[in-house]
């Protein structure tokens, strides 16, 4: 028996992937603790809670949750339905970290700051192994643990609106004018929108959601003006691939979306990066330059940065992280989520093994584990942490057992070159099925903000291609 079999393994975040964790510590009878910095379970889902998921209930739901829950006489709800974030919250998270074999290794309130080696800094190797891992509250708390999984997302730590990575001039001083991705245009959040000018910033399915709803507020209330901003030469990646989509709620919003652009009621900016922000008379003037160097100045209310996501490592700067320089995820996983080469539906199953650090012991899981990749899908964190966790148990049999099928998007991949082309992405279909089973939906995986309504489009004028890059 090791020493550090007298800890307890450490997860950090109660949503979906941490919750998830936990049910499979409990299941193979390891000792855990899960790390919450809110005060309730799935607080970021519950922050989307307005917008529904492309995929059913049945793909959302991690199979060793499920089996705790069904054991406490827990009521299914329906399986074929698409829940809400808030939804998935209150039926499902909230139901799931209240379960007396879970309930008393959650702590609220507990926002992680540091975690080491106990008495060895990075430097340190003789015996790094055999030490238990320090981890640092921001009340001061410590605690020691066997291993740390890091569910904690990426959710706090938005992309800027700049180009090149770097914050766009002014974007500090402009905050007042802008809003996190995914607000609730309909609803709580009407009056920030309505008979005013929006600038959405963005290609991903978030962007796409707000802007939907801007166009339905703009039905109700026809002061209110809609602009979609793009740095590629084309929407075809956020169209997506209609009817090849395996999701058929994911593959109708890009249809609803490029409707709306044709018909005007949205107006599309290609091919630009915002240079400058600039607050005045109470609204924002935005400078945009485009790629041959000229610029275009306009002057909205409102700003949705929907330009993703990026890790935060700085509460792991003690410990020994290979991460890919690009990516942002571990050296090995970074080239099976590359959105150059892959869309959602195409990363190739993974586990412990593509999740490893030299830190052995401390794995990042969940949406922090793609880096800055926008490809993850719920269903790949349930299968991280299930592969994790038989590790930690021993069963490498198991742990390496990786299997998971997902859903084709209808787009062969997220390279903005591509969907820039008149030429098709898609190769051959590949002659091996994909093994495995599981099938969910996160946000970058793609939401929706309301039941879709499907519509009829005109064939794309010849010699163009307007859909995505698969759909034909």
């Amino acid at each position: 028996m090791s020493v550090l079999d007298e800890f307890p393994v450490v997860v950090i975040g109660a949503g979906p992937v941490g919750l998830a964790a936990a049910a499979h510590l409990r299941e193979r009878g390891l000792p855990f603790l899960v790390l919450e910095a809110d005060d309730t379970a799935g607080a970021a889902v519950r922050q989307w809670g307005h917008v529904r998921v492309f995929s059913p209930w049945r793909y959302n739901i991690d199979p060793a949750a499920r089996r705790l829950l069904d054991d406490a006489g827990w009521v299914v709800p329906d399986l074929d339905a698409l829940p809400t974030g808030a939804e998935l919250a209150a039926d499902y998270l909230q139901p799931l970290a209240a379960l007396p074999a879970l309930k008393p290794h959650l702590r609220y309130g507990a926002r992680v700051e540091a975690i080491s080696r106990l008495g060895l800094d990075r430097l340190r190797t003789a015996g790094r192994d055999t030490t238990p891992f320090l981890i640092r509250l921001t009340d001061g708390q410590e605690m020691l643990a066997r291993a740390v999984i890091d569910a904690s997302g990426t959710w706090r730590t938005p992309n800027v609106l700049g180009a090149s990575g770097l914050p766009a001039r002014g974007e500090t001083d402009a905050t007042a004018y802008l809003e996190h991705a995914l607000p609730d245009v309909l609803n709580a959040d009407r009056d920030r929108f309505a008979d005013r000018h929006t600038l959405v910033v963005g290609a991903g399915h978030s962007a796409a959601n707000t802007l939907l709803s801007l166009a339905d507020l703009a039905a109700e209330h026809p002061g209110t003006e809609v602009t979609w901003a793009i740095r590629t030469t084309s929407p075809a990646r956020t169209y997506g691939g209609g009817d090849a989509d395996a999701l058929p709620a994911r593959g109708a919003l890009g249809s609803r979306l490029r409707a709306h652009v044709d018909a005007g009621r949205i107006r599309l900016l290609t091919g630009f990066s915002i240079y400058a922000l600039t607050p005045t008379d109470g609204r924002v003037a935005v400078v945009v330059r485009h790629g041959d160097g000229s610029e275009e100045s306009l002057t909205v209310d409102r700003i949705v940065a929907a330009t993703g996501f990026r890790p935060d490592h700085s509460i792991a700067a003690e410990l020994r992280l290979d991460l890919d320089p690009v990516m942002g995820a571990t050296r090995a996983l970074a080239p099976l989520i590359d959105p150059n080469e892959h869309s959602c539906g195409t990363v190739p199953p993974h586990g412990v093994d593509e999740l490893a650090h030299p830190e052995i012991g401390y794995y990042a899981v969940g949406m922090k584990s793609y880096g800055r990749a926008p490809t993850f899908l719920m269903a790949t964190g349930y299968e991280q942490v299930r592969s994790v966790v038989a590790a930690l148990a021993g069963d490498w049999t198991a742990a390496r057992d990786v299997q998971l099928d997902l859903p084709e998007t209808g787009v062969c991949n997220s390279n903005p070159d591509d969907s820039a082309t008149g030429d098709s992405c898609c190769g051959p279909t590949p002659a091996t099925e994909p093994m495995g089973r599981g099938l969910a939906t996160g946000i970058t995986g793609g939401l929706l903000a309301a039941p879709l309504n499907l519509v009829t489009l005109d064939p794309a004028p010849a010699g163009g291609q307007t859909g995505g890059c698969c759909g034909s």
